[in-house]
Parts: structure tokens; C-alpha cells; sequence
């Protein structure tokens, strides 16, 4: 049968591609991260987002922590789904909440970060992660 026109996929295919997604779109996501980071130890007066009246330097850490910490952790694939589901919230709340009187344009980036996060909460980090080993290891054990 032709691979276009077939419903069935190549587990190997699905693993490769994910894991292409998971580093490209983390390594995507460091470079918002990072600057939030050099702010966040500048010493400057910090301006940001106050999400749930937590305070901005509060907001800042939760944001560095989620674009910065948990990238790393789903580049490597390790405790992907959790720092997925940080990222999630955190492109949620950017998207829908701090940008939401904003032209489409500006919101775009964060939604589209919203949906590739959700695909991977849903397909987890694949056979080629951290994850995939410990789960493997884990399994053995039995």
C-alpha cells in the first residue's frame, strides 16, 4: 500500500518525528526562556505579568522554570509529560490571558505552542527519551 494514502504509521517514523519535534520546539522555547532568565538575575526592577496576584518576581520564576527548566527536561525527555504540562499551562495563560486583548498575531506564537505541547502530553516523549529507559529498566525489574 502507498505511504500517502494509507491511515496505518511506521512506529519508527512516529518515534523519529517526535523526537525532532521535542528538540526542535524545546530548543525554540529556550530562546524565550532565556532572556527571562538574564532578567530575572539582571537586578533591574521587574516587570511582569502578575498571573493569579502571586506576585511579578513570582510570575517571572514560575515562567523561567517552565520555558527555561522544563525545555531542557524535554530535550533530554526526561519527566517529559510533567514539564510538558507546565508548558502547557504557561503558553496557556500567555496566550489566553496576557495577550488575549492583543491582535491575533501577537497570541499566534503562544498557540502554537500550546498545540504542539498538547500533542506531546499526549504522545509522550517517545521511544528515543530518558523516559523510554527508565520505563524499559522498570519493566524489567518485573
Amino acid at each position: 500500500m502507498n505511504y500517502f494514502t494509507s491511515t496505518k504509521s511506521n512506529p519508527l517514523i512516529v518515534d523519529i518525528v517526535i523526537l525532532v519535534i521535542r528538540i526542535f520546539v524545546s530548543f525554540a522555547m529556550l530562546s524565550h526562556g532565556f532572556p527571562k532568565l538574564q532578567h530575572l538575575f539582571s537586578g533591574e526592577a521587574i516587570e511582569f505579568y502578575d498571573f493569579l496576584g502571586m506576585g511579578q518576581q513570582t510570575s517571572l520564576i514560575l515562567a523561567v522554570f517552565a520555558e527555561f527548566v522544563c525545555s531542557i527536561f524535554i530535550i533530554l525527555g526526561l519527566f517529559t509529560r510533567f514539564a510538558v504540562l507546565f508548558l502547557v499551562i504557561a503558553m496557556a495563560v500567555a496566550g489566553l490571558v496576557v495577550h488575549s486583548a492583543d491582535p491575533f498575531e501577537t497570541r499566534e506564537k503562544s498557540l502554537l505552542y500550546l498545540c504542539i505541547y498538547s500533542i506531546l502530553f499526549a504522545f509522550g516523549p517517545g521511544r528515543y527519551s530518558i523516559d523510554q529507559m527508565i520505563g524499559k529498566r522498570r519493566e524489567s525489574r518485573w
